[in-house]
């Protein structure tokens, strides 16, 4: 039991640090100059390792956005918590998150950089762990939060505004204010919430 876990912290520390060797490499060589090679050799592990835990290289593309995602979640709860009422929870969330994402180096690596077309898809397409974690996460919380809720109505209103927040990310149409009171009023309406006053959200 204690070699299993102290094997399992090992394991989760390897992994941990290869992401972050990926996600600096990314950020500052872009997709086409990210190597598998590289980040082993950063790492002091073999390439077989690597491939052994990731798959391949876009594997490893894959597990920087879903960590990402996860980063993201800590700080869309943190929003959620710190309003009374679920409009304003939503509104303060997603404003959060399209901030956030304009700032983030990685973010704008994977959107923008060398070779940024070929990770797309993980955010379009192939978004689907993206999807179905931030859903469940927001999910969890707002039953908490407000357990007389469906939480079938509260997992497809979950999926919506992330599907709708992840556009947005991708393709930036409004400012983040107002992204954010767009997909608030989706959620709220579509929950049968009452709306504060314009003048209680701001």
């Amino acid at each position: 039991m204690v070699t299993r876990s102290l094997a399992e912290r090992t394991h989760r520390l390897m992994r941990d640090e290869a992401l972050d060797v990926a996600a600096r490499l990314l950020v500052t060589g872009g997709w086409r100059g990210l190597r598998l090679q590289d980040v082993a050799d950063r790492v002091g592990i073999s390439r077989q390792t690597l491939y052994n835990e990731f798959s391949s290289k876009q594997g490893l593309a894959a597990a920087l956005v879903l960590r990402l995602t996860e980063q993201f979640l800590d700080s869309v709860e943190a929003a959620l918590g710190g309003e009374r009422d679920l409009y304003t929870a939503w509104v303060a969330a997603v404003r959060m998150t399209v901030r956030r994402a304009s700032d983030d180096p990685l973010l704008r690596a994977i959107l923008t950089g060398r070779g940024s077309e070929e990770l797309l898809p993980l955010l379009t397409t192939q978004s689907e762990p993206i999807v179905q974690a931030a859903r469940d996460r927001a999910s969890t919380f707002l039953l908490r939060r407000w357990p007389d809720l469906d939480p079938r109505d509260v997992a497809t209103a979950s999926e919506v505004a992330t599907r709708l927040a992840i556009s947005h990310v991708v393709s930036p149409l409004h400012d983040a204010s107002a992204v954010a009171e767009q997909i608030a009023t989706v959620v709220t309406r579509f929950l049968g919430q009452d709306q504060p006053e314009p003048s209680a959200a701001t």
